[in-house]
């Protein structure tokens, strides 16, 4: 396992200080503010933490109300909406300074069986084949050192690779607005790591890098790491279908349907390598193109 998994599975690891209150720390991001993948996951954590292991994570609906500070811990507070005998529901608030930053809300489900069918997964590239995040941002010569060292910093826990190019590495032309990207943890979960509920978290904590990277595509914007938009998450929503493993390959099989009025969404599905659909996820942003002076 790299150090910088090591040290991810340490800022997902919350201390909890109260009943239903626990306590995470942050840090920077490749914008001034808390990655938005780091309060999604942590406030997972806090909502699992406070659920039997018998029930699995099957969905989560998120808010991102205010830009978190990567200088202060965030407090995590879990109401207990709901316990019944196959579902579990949980309300999370993270605050900080005072103000909520983000909310969520988490079902959780026994296991059961019942009616199987899925979309089948789309065509993709061994992701063995595919250039490492680092060696194409390392490639770029357009983007400012600094960026792609905060980028590289950002992503250094996951094996992120990008099966075309990404926004902020070919612009100005309009593509299809369509992206796909393999990912995986960089280094193995092993022992008392190893649980359901880490690997979802996990996802989670990546479904936010690259999820309305699909709508920079489909106007020729490069995006945060070229400064030509500005933008936030606005809400998040994931459904856990089956199970998976975030250190197995998965497929990020996204695109954008909309984009208007300052806001743009993005939706995906995420299939193991062997082709099972395992996550479906829809998140809609805040992108404005900067005004000029």
């Amino acid at each position: 396992m790299s150090q910088a998994l090591l040290d991810l599975l340490d800022l997902l690891d919350l201390e909890q200080i109260e009943e239903n209150i626990f306590r995470g720390q942050s840090r920077s991001a490749v914008v001034p503010r808390v990655f938005g993948g780091q309060v999604a996951a942590q406030a997972l954590v806090a909502a699992g933490r406070t659920v039997p292991a018998d029930r699995h994570a099957h969905s989560l609906h998120a808010y991102f109300l205010r830009p978190g500070d990567p200088g202060a811990p965030i407090v995590y507070n879990v109401d207990r909406l709901r316990d019944g005998r196959s579902f579990t529901t949980r309300r999370v608030v993270a605050v900080q300074h005072g103000k909520a930053i983000f909310g969520l809300s988490a079902s959780f489900q026994t296991y059961e069986e019942g009616l199987d069918h899925q979309a089948p997964m789309p065509p993709a590239p061994d992701p063995v084949t595919l250039p490492t995040s680092q060696e194409r941002l390392r490639g770029y010569r357009h983007l400012d050192p600094r960026v792609v060292e905060k980028f590289i910093e950002a992503r250094e826990a996951i094996d992120l690779r990008h099966v075309e190019e990404p926004p902020y590495g070919e612009f100005g032309a309009p593509r299809e607005p369509r992206s796909q990207v393999w990912f995986r943890t960089n280094g193995k979960l092993e022992g008392a790591v190893d649980i359901p509920l880490l690997h979802v978290v996990l996802a989670t904590y990546v479904s936010d890098m690259t999820l309305l990277d699909s709508i920079l595509i489909a106007h020729g914007r490069g995006g945060w790491a070229v400064g030509d938009v500005v933008g936030a998450s606005l809400d998040h929503a994931m459904w856990f279908h089956r199970p998976f493993r975030a250190d197995d390959w998965l497929l990020y099989d996204q695109e954008s349907p909309s984009a208007h009025g300052g806001r743009g969404l993005g939706q995906a599905r995420i299939y193991t390598q062997d082709g099972r659909l395992a996550i479906s996820v829809v998140q809609e942003g805040v992108v404005r193109v900067p005004r000029e002076n």
